[in-house]
């Protein structure tokens, strides 16, 4: 618990850092974007820019300690292996999706296959870059803070709710009619934690947890997050394709599946990562290297 909070001041310190800054970077006239869009880019420099000198003082900057202590070419193999199997796990929960016609396939964007294969090269660049990125915080330098300290449980889970939630902390817009000022940009952020702590966002939170569940288990299995990236840029991969290829459904009888975050991630979701969670936890067995989530090695 302890690691896990400083890992949030760390990233509420760049929030809070951004926040300071965009009033009068916006008042230089340069930028032309929203405040609300412009604190949460400043945010997420800040960590690029402060997450090397932040994990150097913990000491946690070494290849072991980031989940990459195996040899280059084993890592790469089981990124490729985990993009397949975050695709096919993810393309499981998308197909079900469409059976229960909670998504429906958009026939004009399939025909554009020039901007679909654009849009899959955007997507299968986010997903690497997003997995590589966030798996070495999360399953990388905060499951080995943990796990240095206790038992694997608290090494899966707690870095699962901080991933969670770091999803809905995003700075509110600014109200219209008012002026961005550090009171305002005090405010945009308050909402930040008001907007994270919305029940409607719950159904997503749950699966976005069993989403850092099931990769913590891939981490403490694997001993490596080669696995990690690769699921996540797998499921990346599908869930921004998929998004282009179909809508949405407010109207399907069982609407309340999908999630608030990006109708794709919500209760059938968690579902369905439990059951995968479940079923690894069950079949893997520990003290063996490397094999593929969900399968014996």
């Amino acid at each position: 618990m302890r690691s896990t909070a400083l890992f949030f001041l760390f990233l509420l310190a760049c929030l809070l850092l951004a926040a300071a800054l965009t009033p009068p970077l916006l008042q230089t006239g340069w930028l032309a974007f929203e405040p609300h869009r412009v604190m949460s880019r400043l945010a997420q420099l800040l960590m690029i820019l402060g997450v090397w000198p932040f994990l150097r003082l913990l000491g946690l900057d070494g290849r072991e300690a980031l989940g990459y202590g195996r040899p280059r070419p084993e890592i790469l193999r089981a990124l490729v292996r985990g993009w397949l199997a975050g695709v096919a796990i993810l393309l499981v929960l998308v197909i079900a999706l469409l059976v229960l016609e909670l998504r429906v396939l958009d026939l004009r964007a399939a025909a554009r296959h020039a901007e679909l294969a654009r849009k899959a090269a955007q997507a299968l660049a986010a997903g690497l870059l997003i997995g590589v990125i966030e798996e070495t915080f999360f399953r990388g330098a905060l499951f080995t803070a943990i796990r240095r300290r206790g038992a694997a449980a608290g090494a899966i889970f707690w870095p699962a709710v901080l991933y969670a939630a770091v999803h809905f902390l995003k700075p509110g817009a600014l109200a219209d009619g008012h002026t961005l000022d550090w009171p305002a940009a005090g405010r945009m952020v308050l909402e930040a934690f008001t907007d994270a702590a919305d029940w409607r966002n719950l159904d997503s939170f749950v699966a976005l947890v069993l989403v850092g569940v099931f990769l913590g288990l891939v981490r403490e299995r694997t001993g490596h997050i080669g696995w990690c990236i690769g699921l996540h840029a797998g499921w990346v991969f599908v869930i921004q394709v998929a998004r282009y290829l179909t809508d949405g459904n407010a109207g399907a009888p069982y609407a309340f599946l999908t999630g608030t975050y990006d109708g794709v991630i919500g209760w059938l979701a968690a579902g369905w990562l439990a059951l995968l969670s479940a079923g690894y936890l069950g079949l893997a067995r520990p003290g063996r290297s490397d094999p593929a989530p969900g399968r014996e090695a």
